[in-house]
């Protein structure tokens, strides 16, 4: 989503660059407990129809009337439970994913070449808090994200659609050291909240009433997609899992580019866990 949520990698430095050669890939078994918890697509989907207000010829109790959606506004749901489900197929195959990088904390990274030779990246991380407060951090309060994330120059949500489907127009910070350049993106996103779990999908949109900027060159994300699960009944830990699933365009080759989304997807998990304590400091 959001998953395509972060864009640190465009403002990824040198520093980290060079570091990339010196960590130590120790081989570890393949976090995949809770990709096989993850529920099927088909229930996913029939939460997201049911909370859409989508005439999907499925019994509801007669008091609850969905107000039915416009042809633009129909266009934005179904744009990002299509992201969702590409992204949920990514990481519910299991092959031929190979670990990156694993740190001391046990955040984990995976990755995986598809089709096109383009790599996605998975973290696996486990993040002191609950559910709820990640899920109004990263898509509720999503405008607030350059408060606590030094990546992001600023995010705009464009549209509502709903209380699970936004259009969003993203600009990547402009950092010292920064190999990638300044981007912008367009992006919907959609989530799909239950009791326990999270999901939040999102993927690159074009706009004829928003093109792309001036000084600027339009990223791309997805289908990617973050899922945030109750980790062993805790309601104040979750098991973070994001796929990043990124095409930065410009001239760039893809070994830089390969070695700043991973270290992006680390970045980002430090600020927010940083944040997360400042908070829970504050409280």
């Amino acid at each position: 989503m959001l998953h395509a949520v972060v864009k640190l990698c465009c403002g990824i430095s040198y520093p980290h660059l060079r570091s990339m050669a010196g960590l130590q890939r120790t081989a570890v078994a393949v976090i995949g407990q809770e990709i096989t918890h993850l529920q099927p697509w088909g229930q996913i989907q029939h939460h997201m129809r049911t909370n859409a207000g989508l005439n999907y010829n499925e019994p509801r109790p007669e008091d609850a009337k969905p107000v039915p959606m416009k042809e633009d506004q129909l266009f934005y749901v179904q744009q990002g439970q299509e992201a969702m489900r590409k992204a949920l197929s990514m990481l519910q195959d299991k092959e031929e994913w190979k670990v990156e990088i694993t740190e001391n904390n046990g955040d984990v990274i995976c990755s995986k070449v598809m089709p096109g030779a383009r790599k996605v990246f998975r973290l696996e991380a486990v993040l002191e808090a609950g559910v709820d407060e990640l899920y109004d951090l990263l898509f509720v309060r999503v405008e607030e994200m350059h408060k606590w994330n030094p990546g992001i120059q600023h995010i705009k949500v464009l549209k509502h659609v709903g209380p699970e489907t936004i259009v969003t127009h993203e600009v990547s910070a402009e950092t010292a050291g920064n190999l990638i350049g300044q981007r912008d993106f367009l992006s919907v996103r959609h989530s799909c909240k239950q009791k326990s779990r999270v999901y939040l999908g999102g993927a690159a949109i074009q706009l004829d009433s928003f093109p792309p900027q001036a000084g600027f060159v339009r990223a791309e994300d997805g289908p990617g997609c973050i899922i945030i699960q109750a980790l062993d009944g805790d309601t104040r830990r979750s098991h973070f899992t994001w796929l990043l699933n990124m095409d930065v365009k410009g001239w760039l080759p893809k070994s830089i580019v390969n070695q700043a989304l991973p270290r992006a997807q680390l970045d980002f998990t430090r600020h927010l866990r940083r944040h997360l304590t400042a908070g829970a400091t504050l409280g």
